[in-house]
């Protein structure tokens, strides 16, 4: 059985190397043009080069994603664009309309292709149509069960490889195809642009009556009636495995290099720990305690076993109880003494969690905290401001410091 790759979102060059240091096998990230994320921070064509090497020098992949649903004046400099990703040495692109996939066949025929879940795909013939059209990976709809998987898997050919989303945000429209943002706002979805109405509060208001507004309620608990909850697959690793799926991947190019690090360690830990022992296999809490620390809202299997009842309908907002405070940047292991560089407030004498790619999760207090020119300090209010700290506990470059808002 192979080992399926543990793909990472990257919505910046950080992140990018943040995924690669705490395991993901690949990345996926945004250029300059045709992303479904016009408001992440994409990457240059340089920076697209250096995290290229520094995925590739770590054996790692890049993907690319060209996934919008193209107008006219979007095909403007298409061809251009895949020649310069070709050189650029990324590993495929993730494509959803036929238009852009022609192109790449005709002008980067061997840079390789993957079907972006925005295509929709739901049943085997379809793979199939791709797969004959010269498409590498099926990304599968969100709204497969487990069972549809297995089917699909068992009427494509080996080497047609199948990948699904297993962790973040989901959406109340067909694996993202909508509307909504288009009417509401003029923000168009389905070219990067989504303003996620879904998450709106929703009152009604009856012609007769301007300005009176009615709460629309389907319960008691509120009226955020097209917000849904987080994906969350963590504790059901052996059936993913066994549906065939061969990439898990992690949504979340918006999302902190906090999220990105804990969410690709605890999968990476919890996949290693299954093909270590197959038969032997348990679920550990430290997994789930990771997901719940970064921002989230409320998790769910999505479709996976078939259930109902997948919105949150308290509030849109997400859970965040724990921050990122600082990254290490380095360590004096003669004096004990980390530098760090600043995330959010962090003050002196405050209970730090660090988290570290390889390990569980340990804690350091804060103590003779002083400024990078060694003035004593009592916290570190600015944004990246580097400060230092006394700590037995041996910390490494890049460790993560992990504050809780209500303490630990």
């Amino acid at each position: 059985m192979k080992k399926p790759e543990i793909l990472a979102p990257a919505g910046n060059l950080e992140k990018l190397k943040t995924a690669v240091d705490f395991g993901a096998d690949a990345v996926y990230l945004g250029g300059s043009k045709l992303n479904l994320r016009a408001f992440a921070d994409n990457f240059t064509g340089k920076e697209i080069k250096e995290g290229v090497k520094y995925a590739h020098d770590r054996g790692r992949k890049v993907y690319v994603t060209l996934n919008v649903f193209p107008h006219n004046a979007d095909l403007v400099g298409l061809e251009e664009y895949l020649r310069e990703l070709k050189a650029l040495e990324v590993d495929a692109i993730i494509v959803s309309d036929p238009a852009i996939i022609m192109t790449a066949k005709e002008v980067v025929p061997d840079l390789e292709l993957h079907l972006s879940t925005q295509a929709n795909n739901v049943n085997w013939k379809s793979a199939l149509f791709w797969y004959n059209m010269g498409v590498k990976r099926i990304v599968l709809a969100r709204e497969l069960s487990l069972k549809e998987i297995k089917d699909i898997r068992k009427n494509l050919p080996e080497d047609c490889e199948l990948e699904a989303f297993v962790h973040g945000s989901m959406c109340m429209s067909y694996s993202g195809r909508c509307l909504l943002s288009n009417y509401m706002t003029g923000r168009d979805a389905n070219r990067g642009a989504c303003a996620q109405p879904c998450r709106y509060k929703y009152y009604l208001m009856e012609e007769k009556r301007p300005g009176e507004y009615f709460q629309v309620m389907e319960d008691d608990k509120g009226s955020y009636i097209m917000n849904s909850k987080d994906l969350c697959m963590i504790e059901y690793i052996p059936e993913l495995v066994n549906s065939g799926i061969i990439s898990f991947k992690i949504e979340g190019r918006m999302k902190s290099s906090y999220y990105v690090a804990a969410v690709v360690k605890s999968y990476r830990q919890a996949l290693d720990e299954y093909f270590a022992n197959p038969t032997e296999f348990k679920f550990q809490q430290k997994w789930m305690d990771n997901l719940l620390k970064v921002s989230h809202r409320m998790y769910h299997t999505g479709f996976y076993f078939g259930e109902t009842n997948k919105q949150v309908y308290e509030s849109s907002s997400y859970i965040r109880d724990f921050d990122i405070v600082g990254i290490v940047k380095d360590y004096d292991n003669e004096n004990n003494i980390a530098v760090v560089e600043q995330r959010n407030k962090v003050l002196e004498g405050d209970k730090l969690e660090v988290m570290r790619p390889q390990g569980d999760n340990f804690y350091v207090t804060v103590k003779s905290m002083k400024d990078e020119e060694g003035n004593k300090i009592e916290s570190a209010p600015r944004a990246q401001m580097v400060f230092k700290f006394c700590t037995e506990s041996k910390l490494q470059p890049n460790d993560m410091l992990i504050k809780s808002k209500g303490g630990i």
